[in-house]
C-alpha cells in the first residue's frame, strides 16, 4: 500500500472527521463554567484594589493545588495545538471546526476558577512567567508544528487529561472542584472518542503508517503539560498521590486504546508495520513492570508513614 503524505492522509480522513463531528455535536451537553463556580465565593485581588492572593486562602491541600494548577495550565495550552490545524485546513473545514469545539469553554473554566480563593489560578502567572513562560511558549510552538503528523497524540492526550481531571477532583475533597472537574472530564471523554475514531479510520486507510505513528506516540508519550515549568517535580507529587502515575497510564490510557483499535489482531501490515507493532509490544510491556514496582514502593512508603503516626 502506498505511503500517504501527512496532509494527504488528513484530507482523506476529513469525511470521517465530519461524521464524528456531527455525532459529537449531537450528544455533547452545553454548559458554562459559571454554573459550577459560585461567584459569591470570589473576591477582588490586588489589582482591583483588593487583597493579594495567598496560599492560606485556599481550601485545597498543596498536592491538590499542584494537580489543579497543572490541569489548568494544560488546558490553557491546548488552543495553540488547534491553531496549527486551522492554518493547515481552515477553520471552516471539518478539522478546523472540530479542533476548536472544547478549548474555548475550558479556557473559560480557568477564568471562572480564578475568581475564587480556593483555586490556585491567581498564583499561576508567577509560576509561569519570565524565562519559564518563554520556554513554555517556545516548546509549544515546536510541538504544534508536528501536530498534523502526530494524530495519535490526540486520543491518548485527551484520555490522559480526562483521567487526571477526574482523579484530581476526587483528591481535592472539595465539592465544587470535584463537580467542575468531573464535568470537564466528561467533555474530555467525548473528545477522546472523536479522535479515537479518527485513528481507527486511519488504520483502515494506511495501516502500517498509522501503526508506526501509534508506536511512536506510545514510546515518546508526554503529558500535554510536559512543558510547564517545574512539571517533573509536580508530576512526581501527583504520582505519589495516585492522581496520575505509570500504573494509571498503562491500565487506563494505553491498554484500552490499543484494545479498541485492535492493533494486536490487525492484518495487512507490511514489513515496516510489523516492525512497528513488535516495538509497540515491547514498549507496552516495559511500563507495566515498572508501574508494578512503583505501586509497590508507594504502598511500602504509605505503610511506613502510617506506622510512624500510629
Amino acid at each position: 500500500m502506498a505511503v500517504l503524505e501527512s496532509a494527504q492522509l488528513l484530507a482523506e480522513l476529513e469525511p470521517t472527521v465530519a461524521d464524528n463531528l456531527n455525532r459529537h455535536m449531537a450528544i455533547a451537553d452545553e454548559w458554562m463554567p459559571h454554573e459550577y463556580v459560585p461567584r459569591s465565593t470570589g473576591r477582588d485581588f490586588a489589582d482591583p484594589g483588593g487583597d493579594p492572593w495567598e496560599v492560606a486562602q485556599s481550601q485545597l491541600s498543596p498536592i491538590a493545588r499542584t494537580a489543579l494548577e497543572v490541569n489548568l495550565l494544560t488546558e490553557d495550552n491546548l488552543p495553540s495545538y488547534h491553531r496549527e490545524i486551522d492554518r493547515a485546513f481552515g477553520r471552516d473545514s471539518a478539522w478546523g471546526t472540530g479542533s476548536t469545539a472544547g478549548p474555548r469553554r475550558r479556557a473559560g473554566t480557568r477564568s471562572a476558577s480564578a475568581t475564587t480563593s480556593s483555586s490556585p489560578a491567581a498564583s499561576i502567572p508567577s509560576s509561569s512567567s519570565g524565562r519559564g513562560w518563554r520556554r513554555w511558549r517556545s516548546a509549544t510552538r515546536a510541538s504544534t508544528s508536528r501536530c498534523s503528523t502526530s494524530a495519535p497524540t490526540s486520543p491518548s492526550g485527551e484520555l490522559a487529561t480526562r483521567v487526571s481531571h477526574r482523579n484530581t477532583g476526587r483528591y481535592t475533597e472539595e465539592p465544587i472542584a470535584e463537580k467542575l472537574l468531573q464535568r470537564v472530564a466528561k467533555d474530555e471523554n467525548l473528545h477522546m472518542i472523536f479522535y479515537r475514531n479518527i485513528i481507527a479510520a486511519a488504520l483502515e486507510l494506511a495501516p502500517s503508517q498509522t501503526m508506526r505513528a501509534i508506536t511512536d506516540e506510545v514510546v515518546d508519550f508526554q503529558m500535554p503539560g510536559k512543558v510547564i515549568p517545574g512539571f517533573s517535580r509536580k508530576a512526581v507529587q501527583m504520582a505519589k498521590a495516585g492522581i496520575y502515575d505509570l500504573r494509571i497510564h498503562h491500565d487506563d490510557i494505553v491498554t484500552p486504546l490499543l484494545r479498541q483499535w485492535g492493533v494486536w489482531e490487525l492484518e495487512g501490515l507490511d514489513a515496516e508495520g510489523e516492525k512497528a507493532r513488535d516495538e509497540l509490544a515491547q514498549a507496552v510491556s516495559a511500563p507495566d513492570s515498572e508501574a508494578a514496582r512503583f505501586v509497590e514502593r508507594r504502598a511500602e512508603a504509605a505503610a511506613k508513614k502510617a506506622a510512624r503516626t500510629s
